[in-house]
């Protein structure tokens, strides 16, 4: 079982910026602009880790039928996810809340749920890649944790902003944001006991499929949301993190 746990405890991890982001967001509301570098950063992170992590590791398994078909309908799936749960008021669901139009969403109560409905369709796919990684006595992928990490933080400001604006309670809150954190390990368990015995043409796709989520993710959500506040350091901020992430992958093996 040491395996499922390790697993499960790094998926946690990861969606434990969830929480850390709720605190944040709840007892203080930082700069926009500071968020907005934030998200430059796991920008680029994710952008390293997608192309030399997750792509590169699905087309040595499975070839380039495999991993182009996950590719495409990972993007797909998650741009139709997403314009549902963006349609029921969760299309600002990476900011703080700072900006006016974001604001009065977030504080309706249901806008509340779709961006926790969000958080969950942005983070499955990262936590199963997680689990993915220590398949077959592999060492987690530190890049693909620390990319999650950096993107959920963002995610948590904005959730705490709009439900205390709603009028909820930091036991509502932090409830919420501790079990999609707990969800985000549950989903990075399971992607490590359930493909654990796949063929090498299913867990290619698969992580292919995370890698085409993550990357329509990142254009629908994190990058624009960097470049509108961020201006013209957004691109420098995002090569920054983007060498940081491939540094760690060619230091980490």
């Amino acid at each position: 079982m040491a395996g499922p746990l390790e697993a499960g405890f790094w998926g946690f991890v990861g969606g434990s910026a969830l929480l850390i982001g709720a605190g944040v967001g709840y007892a203080a509301r930082l700069p926009q602009r500071l968020i907005a570098a934030i998200m430059a950063v796991g920008s680029g992170v994710l952008i390293s880790a997608v192309a030399f992590d997750l792509m590169d590791e699905a087309y040595a398994r499975g070839g380039f039928d495999s991993t182009a078909a996950g590719f495409l309908a990972g993007a797909l799936v998650y741009t139709i996810a997403n314009i549902a749960v963006s349609r029921s008021g969760a299309k600002h669901r990476k900011r703080s809340g700072s900006n006016p139009a974001q604001s009065q969403a977030s504080a309706d109560s249901g806008s509340g749920a779709a961006i926790a409905i969000g958080a969950l369709l942005d983070g499955i796919p990262e936590s199963v890649v997680i689990g993915l990684s220590l398949l077959h006595g592999g060492g987690v992928s530190t890049v693909t944790v620390a990319a999650v990490f950096l993107s959920n933080v963002p995610e948590g400001l904005s959730s705490a902003a709009g439900m205390k604006k709603a009028g909820r309670g930091p036991i509502y809150i932090f409830g919420v944001w501790g079990g999609i954190a707990l969800a985000s390990g549950i989903a990075a368990l399971l992607g490590y006991v359930l493909l654990a015995d796949a063929s090498a043409d299913l867990i290619a796709a698969t992580t292919a499929v995370a890698a085409g989520a993550i990357l329509a993710m990142l254009v629908d959500t994190m990058i624009p949301e960097a470049t509108e506040e961020t201006h013209e350091f957004s691109g420098l901020i995002t090569v920054g993190g983007f060498l940081l992430a491939f540094m760690l992958s060619k230091l980490g093996g």
